[in-house]
């Protein structure tokens, strides 16, 4: 890291004008949103059938993200929070180890030590990781403060512009995942992982958005799961990870006008939440051991968090080394304006008439067969009841 940052200094990047960014965003925006046939011709005019828009589609993010390629991507003189980011292993300390072995000054948060959320070995350190990254040559500094609160999203981003002065890169990762049949688990559980995982977001974003606003910059990425299309067991962690995809998109949307970009990553990895929530014989438990180091996922998310990056209010799929998107859409359907119930049961077929085969359906897999440990609800205090 040192010898990068050495270098980063002799060849300093040769745009560095923020307004001048901001100005340029909607000629530089690829939205994901035109994968759909019917938003296509309004987002991207592009004469030609649907097919030839997504093959257009699929020509400017490939000649944009080539571009990037033959560049190392560095983030100099930018100022990154990443939450959730003193587990090891943990994304959430990959994702900030990347971010500042590439030349951004980065806020490592973790409160450490959840006591309602079972199964953890011993604690994650905001500290240890902020000491990591400044033993390599990086700048970091450690918050311990919880997402789970208004007033602890603001003192995280706080602490940002306390220590560097701004702040240009939002990495919202801090979350916990319970396994639990739906019935089972209690409703303070389940309106935790609404509060932690998806609140927690909107608070931190709430608290930088009018930093970034006023500097007409920003890069936020919220890491969502592949649990969002419904698995069983994994009800509240599949909600509060949809709600956040739907924050994600929505926040895209108002953003981007302002140089704000919001994307999502649905990424897969061995973290020490996957270990708290397996017992050693699951199978997804040795494969993730063995196969998907979280270093694997952390290009996607630096990525999308650079300023060079193509697109806004897109989800990115990053596991073990492979990365497709994760998109919306819709079948062509049919139109009746006398509309029966019998003639949605006639017609039935045609709803689902043009369905891609990569189309996920729920259930697409199915934690009952990973030897989940027992479940059993945690008091306030952090005790099991």
């Amino acid at each position: 890291m040192r010898r990068a940052i050495a270098k980063s200094q002799r060849q300093q990047p040769a745009q560095r004008n923020i307004d001048a960014q901001a100005a340029s965003v909607e000629n530089r925006i690829v939205r994901p949103s035109s994968l759909c046939p019917n938003w296509y011709s309004r987002v991207f005019p592009v004469p030609g059938d649907r097919h030839a828009n997504t093959a257009s589609f699929r020509r400017v993010c490939t000649a944009r993200a080539w571009s990037a390629a033959v560049t190392p991507l560095r983030f100099d003189g930018r100022v990154a929070v990443v939450t959730g980011a003193g587990g090891n292993p943990s994304l959430g300390r990959a994702h900030a180890l990347l971010l500042a072995e590439r030349g951004a000054k980065v806020v490592v948060n973790d409160i450490g030590r959840d006591p309602e959320t079972p199964g953890y070995a011993g604690s994650a350190s905001a500290e240890a990781v902020a000491r990591e990254i400044r033993e390599l040559g990086g700048e970091a500094i450690a918050d311990t403060h919880s997402v789970a609160s208004e007033a602890g999203g603001a003192a995280i981003i706080q602490s940002a512009l306390d220590a560097f002065g701004s702040i240009d890169i939002l990495v919202n990762n801090a979350a916990i995942s319970i396994a639990a049949p739906f019935e089972q688990m209690s409703a303070r559980d389940f309106q935790r992982h609404i509060d932690i995982n998806l609140m927690g977001p909107v608070w931190t974003c709430r608290a930088a958005w009018p930093h970034m606003r006023e500097r007409g910059y920003g890069r936020i990425v919220n890491i969502c799961s592949g649990s969002l299309t419904g698995y069983a067991w994994l009800a509240a962690y599949g909600t509060s990870k949809g709600g956040l995809l739907s924050l994600s998109r929505a926040l895209a949307a108002e953003g981007e006008a302002l140089g704000i970009l919001v994307n999502a990553v649905n990424p897969g990895a061995f973290t020490r939440m996957v270990a708290a929530q397996q017992e050693d014989s699951s199978p997804m438990l040795q494969h993730a051991r063995e196969n998907l180091p979280p270093e694997l996922a952390s290009p996607v998310v630096a990525y999308l968090a650079h300023e060079q990056c193509p697109v806004n209010g897109a989800c990115i799929e990053s596991v073990g080394g492979e990365v497709r998107s994760f998109y919306l859409g819709a079948t062509p359907g049919f139109s009746d304006r006398e509309l029966k119930i019998e003639t949605v049961a006639e017609r039935w077929s045609e709803i689902f008439a043009g369905t891609p085969e990569t189309a996920i359906p729920y259930a697409a897999a199915d934690p009952r067969q990973w030897a989940i440990k027992p479940y059993v609800p945690a008091s306030p205090s952090g005790e099991e009841a």
